[in-house]
């Protein structure tokens, strides 16, 4: 599938416009919770779509410069870091704005966990030569998925998006504990053969 999207991409689209396209997807999320405040809480739903359009632009930004052999590695690592870093922000910001006074905590501390899960992921890359951003079982994808169905549970259930986010919280931060144990073994081998030479 993602080779036939990147066949459909115009020539005139850039890597760079893919990425613009994964940013504007996660500011559609964040005015998704925003119109729900201030319209009507059915206007979550938009967030879906913005979801939508941060997968596509983040998916296939990096993977349309090497698809036309136009890869800067480095630029593009530093560039898709970042931006991801700014697109759960904006998601925990706008949940932050839309939550009850006593549940805003969980945005918070959503958004420090999923950036303790991207430090995580850089520190295993320098110490291991293993890039790969995944938490666990959940994917950058998965958690779009996930968000969408809490999206979809809150216009059903109005304030079941706190208890929700409260199990996505728990969930990264034990996940985030056993990587975290995963990654001070991996270091500490990787010092012992070094130590070894």
């Amino acid at each position: 599938m993602i080779i036939f999207l990147l066949q459909k991409i115009p020539k005139s689209c850039t890597p760079n416009m893919m990425t613009a396209v994964g940013f504007f997807g996660s500011f559609i999320v964040f005015i998704a919770f925003i119109l729900a405040i201030t319209v009507n809480k059915y206007l979550l739903l938009i967030g879906i779509a913005g979801l939508t359009i941060n997968w596509f632009g983040d998916s296939l930004d990096g993977r349309l410069a090497y698809y036309r052999k136009t890869p800067r590695k480095w630029y593009g690592f530093a560039l898709d870091i970042v931006m991801d870093w700014i697109s759960i922000a904006l998601t925990g910001i706008g949940y932050f704005f839309y939550a009850a006074d006593e549940s805003k905590i969980f945005a918070l501390l959503f958004v420090v966990l999923y950036g303790w899960s991207m430090l995580i992921s850089l520190l295993r890359y320098k110490i291991a030569g293993i890039y790969r951003i995944d938490s666990g079982l959940l994917g950058p994808t998965e958690l779009r998925v996930l968000i969408a169905l809490i999206l979809i549970s809150e216009v059903m259930i109005t304030g079941s998006i706190t208890y929700l986010a409260a199990l996505i919280t728990i969930t990264l931060f034990i996940i985030n504990l056993v990587d975290t144990k995963k990654l001070l073994v991996l270091g500490n081998e990787h010092d012992r053969k070094k130590m070894e030479e």
